[in-house]
This record gives structure tokens, sequence and C-alpha cells, in this order.
């Protein structure tokens, strides 16, 4: 090709298709075009050894729907007054009740979960019982699905880099097209050209806090309990060659967690956990120091059921978790178990099991009488003493008159007492530039910018409501439409 202004002075590398993003969308499109024909090279953001996106620290499950009919009519429950067109949600049907066979033909082992149907997240909604929620292998957890799809990629001749994060794609001046794009490598430009197409596969933005503030609900801050390299980068990019965007102010969340400055991610605390209940006394206040929700609440997501319509979780900030002596020594506030969630599964920050060692970072606050420690948290004493008076009595009286919680009823009675700030905390955004049913990323004219991809949490379908496992399920679905669209591109030349 005659050089062009727009392009830049040499190429770096080259290949057919560049998929940029290593986690299961990013892996279902590589094998696919790969699988096509096309030479295939795979970008992503983060160092080996922590790649694989939320892919690697989610709960590992994918849906497989068991009716094309029942699945369009249940996302459509899902996405409730945010609609979304109905060619899209055909072919996700149609494709997401694919994901068993394809797995199996590179060489999964598709698991069932046990305790169906309980896994059907809202399952009033009409269509819910196509719902099936599977796994790679006997368990759930422990990146057991991620494993797979890692060795599937690397048993075929797919490159990957490291730490070579996409800033940019290489656009035609006059068409429009992307012909490549331009990353940095061992601190360099570099450019690579996509002789076909280029698949953004990067996932969402929950680790970018002024994203977060101009399109997340209710929340002025947010930390996630998934990969820290999800920080938009793949919005920034698409938007720049003029991608509309769609879902932005949807997520999988809030609920509430502890993020200290050490880590780049969440710690979630056992007395929080809907299905746990050690001894002892724990509530919640906001920063006037007032109960706010049933913390012991079971969340779809972040989302609950007030006056029958689903709305994210309220998180005032500050938020403190307040207990009592007998909670602090019941054993370890942290739920440090490697099944998912990036600081248990990659840091594996090994917390003490009598709390001592946080209590002495800071992390955890100790005061001998209420008031004090309303006083060292900020909040006022009279507040925090009486909204503990209140929950006490409540706990006497064997209900919660105030957020009908029902579990672990039990006063904050033994001194000292003990606080933990916690953040609102997610584990990924389900919004990013709009794709069509051949998962091309289009402008606001809904025409396709040619040559150009995107699969998974990056511009997800999902737009209201989240069906557990369906992110996963959504990664290999739309994965192998681009991959497949774009292993079919005629090449530029």
């Amino acid at each position: 090709m005659e050089h062009q202004p727009w392009l830049p002075a040499t190429w770096d590398r080259d290949a057919d298709v560049i998929v940029v993003g290593f986690g299961a969308a990013g892996a279902a499109a590589a094998i696919t075009a790969c699988e096509a024909g096309a030479k295939v090279l795979l970008l992503d953001k983060a160092p080996e050894g922590q790649e694989g996106g939320n892919t690697r620290v989610a709960g590992q499950g994918y849906l497989n729907t068991s009716s094309v009919e029942k699945a369009q009519t249940y996302l459509q429950a899902l996405c409730g007054p945010y609609r979304v067109p109905d060619d899209m949600v055909q072919v996700w049907a149609e494709e997401m009740g694919q994901n068993n066979a394809w797995v199996e033909s590179i060489g999964g082992d598709p698991q069932e979960h046990q305790h169906q149907p309980v896994g059907i997240e809202f399952p009033e909604l009409p269509g819910a019982d196509c719902v099936h929620k599977f796994h790679h292998g006997p368990i759930v957890g422990f990146s057991h699905t991620w494993g797979m799809l890692e060795r599937a990629v690397k048993a075929r001749s797919i490159e990957i880099l490291y730490e070579t994060p996409g800033k940019g794609l290489i656009q035609h001046g006059v068409t429009g097209e992307i012909f490549g794009v331009r990353v940095v490598r061992a601190g360099h430009p570099y450019h690579i050209a996509a002789r076909q197409a280029v698949v953004l596969t990067c996932g969402g933005f929950e680790n970018n806090q002024e994203m977060i503030r101009n399109y997340l609900p209710g929340v002025p801050y947010c930390y996630t309990s998934g990969s820290p390299y999800n920080e938009g980068d793949g919005i920034t990019m698409a938007m720049t060659v003029g991608a509309d965007l769609w879902h932005m102010n949807n997520f999988a969340g809030p609920s509430m967690a502890l993020k200290v400055p050490e880590y780049p991610t969440t710690f979630s605390m056992v007395a929080l956990h809907f299905a746990k209940q050690p001894p002892g006394g724990m509530i919640v206040v906001g920063p006037n120091g007032k109960r706010f929700a049933d913390e012991k609440y079971k969340t779809s997501h972040g989302k609950v059921n007030v006056t029958g319509s689903w709305t994210p979780l309220t998180t005032p900030c500050p938020m403190f978790m307040l207990m009592d002596h007998t909670m602090f020594s019941a054993g370890p506030l942290y739920d440090k178990e490697p099944r998912s969630g990036w600081t248990p599964m990659i840091e594996r920050y090994d917390w003490s099991d009598d709390n001592s060692t946080e209590l002495a970072k800071g992390w955890i606050k100790r005061a001998e009488t209420l008031p004090a420690l309303a006083q060292a948290l900020g909040l006022s004493p009279a507040a925090v003493t009486d909204t503990v008076t209140r929950w006490n009595a409540q706990c006497q009286a064997g209900v919660d008159a105030d957020f009908g919680r029902t579990l672990m009823l039990a006063p904050l009675q033994q001194a000292p007492f003990y606080a933990v700030e916690l953040s609102p905390s997610m584990l990924n955004t389900q919004g990013g530039p709009r794709r069509n049913v051949r998962a091309q990323i289009v402008r606001p004219d809904s025409s396709p910018i040619p040559r150009l991809y995107s699969a998974g949490e990056l511009g997800s379908i999902y737009s209201y409501l989240y069906q557990g496992t369906g992110n996963i399920g959504e990664c290999l679905a739309f994965g192998r439409i681009a991959g497949r669209n774009a292993a079919a591109e005629r090449p530029w030349s």
C-alpha cells in the first residue's frame, strides 16, 4: 500500500487478526480465527502470570441455554426497560446454546453446576427455566475453566504478547477501516498491522475511577474484585475511531468490601457473606452513623428488589462495618479461600488468623467504647451509640424492624469494639462500544466501523439485570462470532 499520513512509517510486525485482551472472549476469538486459517496475534496488558482478565478470577461458570426461544424471552426480561434490539437477542440466544459443544471441541469437560435451579438468578422472569450454568472439570472455581481456555490457546499457533497494552487503533483516513493497533511494548511505541481485522476483548472500566464517576449511578468511587488491568482502554480506543457506546450505566455491583492502598483490588469480608454466620455482633453504618440496609441481604449481582423494582444496592460513602470483640476474636475477618477474586487468587494475601496483623496495619480500628470508636472514624458518637442501642434492642426482640434482616441477629455488646471501612466493590462493568449481530463495533448511526470487532464485557449485551455465568457465556459466544467474521475479512494490501 502507498504510504498515507494516517499510517505509521513502518510496521513493527503484522498478523491477519489481532485480538486485544486475553480472557475468555479473547481466547474464543483467537481460537476461532486461528481455526479458520488466520494468523492470529493475541495481546494482553498484564504481565505473564497475571493475564486472563476477569475470567481468570471469576466463579468459572458459563451459561449454556437450553432453548433459543426461552433464552430470547429471558434476556429481554433481564433487560427490562432497557431493551436490546431483537436481532441481537436472537443471535445471543442462538450462540449461547452452543457453548457446551464448543468447549468440548477444544478439549473441555462441561459439568453442570450443582443445586440447579438455585443458580437461576431471576426465576420469576419468563423463560428462566432455560438457564443452565456449567463449568469445566469436576468443581467450580479455582480458575479451572480459565486454565482450560488458556491451554487451548497455547496448543495452537497463536502468538501471545504480554505487557503490551493497546493504546490506539490505526484507522484509514478516508474509508475508516481499521488497519492495525498502536501499542506500547518495552516502554516504546509499537505498531502492529492487522491485515484482516482487530478484535477488542479487553474488558470494562472497573478500575478507572474517572469513568466510574462519569457513568455509574450511586457510587462516587468503586473498586474491583476482578482484574486491576481493566481500565477502560478498549472504550477509549473505540470511541476515538467513532464508536457508539451502550450500557455504560450497568455493572455487576455494588457489594461492600475492604479496599486498602497496599493492594489494587478488594478484600471480601466473611461477616458480609450471605451464607456465613460468624459469632458476635455486626452492623454497617453510613457517614451519618446509621444503618442503611440489611447487611446480610443476598443481592443479585449488586441489584436489590425495592418495592417491586430492581435497583443497585445503596452504598453511602464512607461506610463502616462495626463489630464487637466476640466477632473479632472468632477468626479471620477476610474470606481468603482462593476460589474466586483477584486478591485471594492472584495476590494470595495471607490474612492473620487472629486479625492482629491487619489491626497493626490500621486496616481495622479498635476502641474501648463505641463513642471513642465513632470519634476515631469521624462519625457522630451520639448517632453511632443510638444506632447500636437500637440494633441491640431489635436483636433482643428477635426482629429487625428497620430492614428485615434475619441472619446474625446478635448484639454488639462485648468490648472492645472494632471497625473496618468498606467501599463499594464490583467484579465488572457491562458497558462499552456497541456491537451488532456480526460482533462489529458500530457508529452512532449503526454503521459498522470496518475491520473492527468486539466481544465480552467490553460492550456487553446485558443492559439492566445480569444472570450469573452470563458474562463468560457471552464471552465465548460473541468471541466465536467475532473470530469467524474477522477471519473472513479480505486482507488489505
